[in-house]
């Protein structure tokens, strides 16, 4: 298929920087992952990659070769957009098949290409329906179906399961790896649903206000976020602030926090994460163990999700920067535990949480 370089792309809105300095490669084959909230410039990149934005400065190549001078139609780029885009007059058939028709291709080689396609996205049968007769699976498969059959270098995927309920799309998260490790395309996909680009993603950059903050393999960005940004938009993470001693950061309220990571000089300061899933209860239902981290806290909020519960755990205080001024508030934990008790733990309950040094994230920032 294809390779895809951006190199010091930037694009501006007016006053605002959509793509501000970003290069990042992305390589044959794989499925890569654009995370990041609203207006963080995900789409912009993807946009600019299929040539629907051109670029203020910097560059995008196509297996080592610019693109910027180069329209929609000559980059062979399939795309799906979120609202999927059919037409709802044409048939399942004549949907697939639009890209071969427009390009002059005989009916013969259409009809070909559209029973192959309707069979990798495991449709056959539907070819005379419309969209309207369609479930939201469906539609979302005649889309992908669409964008493949003219054999582009490179899928470009626009939040492609934003519009499916959550058991649908977890359905299509399977499916979509499915067909995108059939066919073995460059795929480049936004989305700012965190557990999609885990699931689905070879690699994940996460992008905030136009700059790619990290990028890597989606367990490295999780176990391992650079940023607390980073580590608060992919999952859930408790911050803690201190100042680096011997053994540790010392953190108010909480004592030396031992940690894996590399920490900066003593006596300077230290931002550090701690995962909601990390965290061992102990002392209402259970054992701590040594070297372990521990801290002291009492159950304040409880949800409960079934197969899960999330505690939010009062563990002292910590003092808020709010503007120029500090304002000290309860430190509130986020516990996570899978349910594997008859009843979770009551409001007001005493517990200690415990974790180990090498699940205590160090942040660059």
């Amino acid at each position: 298929m294809s390779t895809v370089q951006l190199s010091h792309a930037v694009k501006r809105f007016g006053a605002v920087a959509a793509l501000d300095d970003v290069s990042v490669d992305f390589a044959d084959g794989e499925f890569f992952g654009l995370l990041g909230p609203s207006g963080s410039g995900k789409t912009t990149l993807l946009r600019a990659v299929a040539g629907f934005v051109d670029l203020d400065a910097g560059e995008i190549r196509m297996d080592g070769a610019p693109v910027g001078d180069r329209p929609v139609h000559r980059r062979e780029i399939g795309m799906v957009f979120q609202s999927y885009a059919l037409f709802p007059h044409l048939t399942v058939r004549d949907n697939i098949g639009f890209g071969l028709a427009v390009r002059g291709r005989p009916r013969s080689e259409i009809d070909a290409e559209v029973k192959r396609m309707l069979a990798l996205v495991q449709l056959s049968g539907l070819e005379a329906r419309k969209p309207r007769q369609l479930s939201g699976g469906q539609q979302q498969r005649v889309a992908l179906a669409r964008a493949l059959v003219t054999r582009p270098r490179v899928l470009l995927l626009d939040e492609p399961l934003g519009a499916l309920d959550k058991r649908l799309r977890q359905e299509m998260q399977v499916e979509l790896k499915r067909i995108q490790r059939t066919v073995g395309i460059t795929t480049i996909f936004v989305t700012h649903d965190q557990e999609e680009a885990l699931t689905l993603s070879d690699r994940i950059a996460i992008l905030n206000e136009g700059r790619i903050l990290q990028v890597g393999p989606p367990a490295e960005v999780y176990e391992r976020p650079a940023t607390s940004f980073a580590a608060r938009f992919l999952g859930d993470a408790n911050l803690l602030e201190g100042r680096v001693v011997a053994g540790g950061v010392e953190v108010a309220g909480v004592g030396v926090v031992r940690t894996a990571g590399r920490l900066p000089a003593v006596g300077e300061l230290a931002r550090l994460a701690i995962r909601p899933e990390k965290f061992a209860i102990g002392g209402a239902n259970g054992t701590v163990v040594p070297p372990l981290n521990r801290i002291r806290g009492v159950v304040r909020h409880v949800v409960y999700s079934g197969t899960s519960i999330t505690y939010q755990v009062e563990a002292g205080q910590e003092a808020i920067s709010i503007i120029d001024m500090q304002e000290i508030r309860p430190r509130i934990l986020t516990v996570f535990q899978q349910n594997r008790t008859a009843e979770p733990l009551a409001i007001g309950t005493a517990i200690e949480l415990s974790w180990a040094p090498a699940n205590t994230i160090v942040l660059a920032s």
